[in-house]
């Protein structure tokens, strides 16, 4: 490690640094003219790379080659232009040391005051979906050693990852006499090693991906920001909302088109909202309207219909109670009925695919409703990563993506179940994979009719459901509860047959779970003397 040297000075935020000559290397050319043009216009003369330097010489700004500099020519395909002493010496080198401005005179090197460099576009290369080859070649290097080593002279110093840093740069020198403060210098080399970590991030995941490598030696996550939040859970914790550049659809690619800043709750229960209907299929692929509604990352009703206005209707009567203040999402395009009575009782956040014009006027009376627009759905069986923070580390592991065909699906009692039985079992299933555990849901024609969740015990996580069924009937009016006649399915074995008649107890028929226990045989023999159908899967889908 190199010792600290004694004759460097303390960083002074307040210290002005000019700025005379700027390199420039960028990917993203969107704003690289007028931007070149206004640097250009303020006295600073510009150094530039490839096709950087082609764009802005065919603008008649004036500007040199980096070869200009190095005497040494770009090669193999670009990968080789700027790792050279002429540009690493211009960034790194240290105006305040006698012996740093010695060796630059020596050596011809010109100091650089100012690197605007983006660096290639590998994130999008992987989300595009490229080839192997086209995602090493958009693995920067020289754009990595270049900004870090602008950063670590950051005394001196300023350097732009994108092009609203140079907007920065620009208020500031004009603020400044042409120079800029340690203060935006020492912000913008903060933002350069994040940015800097979570592409290398990017990368390493990716390596990882490619190799079938649950558990590489080292795991690193990266993420830009997206949304700085008021708080967090709660009013006293601090939050923000990063995306990981990975574009599945929902609430980080989603479109808002109304209604206040998300908080970071409805961002959490938006997410468990979307990822849940997503399990419906899309109705743009032929999937029937699925609606999905949550409260505190657990659904309190899903339904499945032929319309999305009667979807919404079972979705509600399941739990109207919890429903109050939740979050509503769907699985198609909303429409104006839909959107008129989900207006009726207040709501959170409405996330879907798209919406009609109509139903977006019927949202915007209601000005804290936010309404998310996503474009399409998420492919509940692409594989991805998610992670959990605990106490000095991090717990990570695949997205549960598992998925149950027909021809999985095991009949292990006398009796099985009915064409009705065995669609419900279906949707049950798919809705205990986002409930948290211990989890039991009780589903009727297509409904949740009762959910039980984050309990203890299987035992009482099947009474609440069914008590939930019961103050869902008082609130309707019905004679029964829904749960008579339904489907149940539990998110993991039944360790005993006590659960299991508790689901029988609540009216229920048919039931799915994955099975595995060692007392399967108990649970088996309390089913067949109940006349119930059961059914195992093979699969835990574990919440917790």
């Amino acid at each position: 490690m190199p010792a600290p040297n004694p004759d460097l000075p303390a960083f002074d935020p307040a210290r002005l640094a000019p700025v005379k000559r700027a390199l420039i290397s960028v990917s993203d050319k969107s704003r690289l003219l007028a931007q070149a043009a206004a640097l250009h216009e303020r006295g600073v003369k510009l150094v530039s790379t490839g096709g950087t330097h082609k764009a802005i010489a065919a603008a008649g700004i004036p500007v040199k080659d980096v070869t200009e500099l190095t005497k040494f020519p770009e090669m193999m395909d670009g990968r080789v232009k700027t790792l050279h002493p002429m540009v690493h010496g211009g960034l790194l080198g240290d105006r305040d040391l006698a012996s740093h401005k010695d060796a630059m005179h020596e050596h011809g090197i010109l100091s650089i005051d100012l690197l605007i460099v983006n660096l290639y576009p590998f994130e999008q290369a992987v989300a595009g979906g490229g080839s192997y080859e086209m995602c090493v070649e958009n693995i920067d290097i020289g754009g990595p050693a270049m900004i870090r080593a602008a950063a670590k002279n950051h005394a001196h110093v300023a350097v732009c990852t994108d092009a609203d840093d140079v907007d920065e740069v620009l208020a500031d020198m004009d603020a400044n006499g042409g120079q800029t403060t340690g203060t935006l210098r020492q912000k913008l080399a903060a933002k350069t090693y994040a940015r800097s970590a979570a592409y290398d991030a990017a990368i390493a995941n990716w390596f990882a991906a490619q190799l079938h490598d649950p558990a590489p030696a080292y795991r690193a996550q990266g993420g830009t920001l997206k949304q700085a939040l008021r708080y967090g859970e709660n009013p006293h914790q601090t939050a923000a909302f990063y995306s990981d550049g990975s574009h599945r659809p929902g609430v980080a690619t989603a479109e808002q088109l109304q209604g206040k800043a998300l908080s970071y709750n409805n961002i959490n229960d938006t997410d468990a909202a979307y990822e849940l209907v997503a399990e419906f299929g899309s109705v743009a692929v032929g999937a029937k309207p699925a609606v999905a509604i949550i409260k505190h990352a657990n659904p309190c009703g899903v339904a499945v219909a032929d319309d999305f206005i009667t979807a919404y209707q079972n979705a509600l009567a399941c739990d109207p109670v919890s429903a109050f203040g939740g979050i509503v999402a769907l699985n198609g395009n909303l429409d104006a009925k839909t959107a008129t009575e989900i207006v009726k009782v207040f709501t959170e956040v409405v996330i879907a695919p798209s919406a009609d014009p109509d139903a977006v006027e019927i949202f915007a009376q209601k000005k804290n409703l936010r309404l998310l627009i996503a474009g399409g759905l998420p492919d509940v069986k692409a594989p991805s990563m998610t992670q959990r923070n605990v106490a000095g580390g991090i717990l990570v592991q695949d997205r549960d993506n598992g998925y149950v065909a027909d021809s999985d699906l095991k009949v292990v009692t006398k009796r099985k179940p009915t064409d009705a039985e065995m669609a419900d079992l279906r949707m049950a299933w798919k809705v205990a994979k986002h409930v948290k555990s211990n989890a039991i849901i009780y589903v009727k024609d297509g409904s949740t009719a009762g959910i039980g969740a984050g309990q203890m015990s299987r035992i009482d996580s099947a009474r609440i459901a069914a008590r939930k069924a019961e103050d869902a009937q008082a609130a309707a009016g019905w004679d029964t509860p829904r749960t008579q006649g339904c489907a149940c399915a539990s998110d993991a074995f039944f360790p005993f047959a006590d659960g299991m008649l508790a689901a029988a107890s609540a009216g229920a028929t048919a039931i799915i779970q994955p099975g595995g226990s060692i007392r399967d045989d108990e649970v088996i023999a309390a089913a067949d003397a109940q006349d119930i159908a059961m059914v195992f899967t093979g699969m835990r889908h574990f919440r917790h």
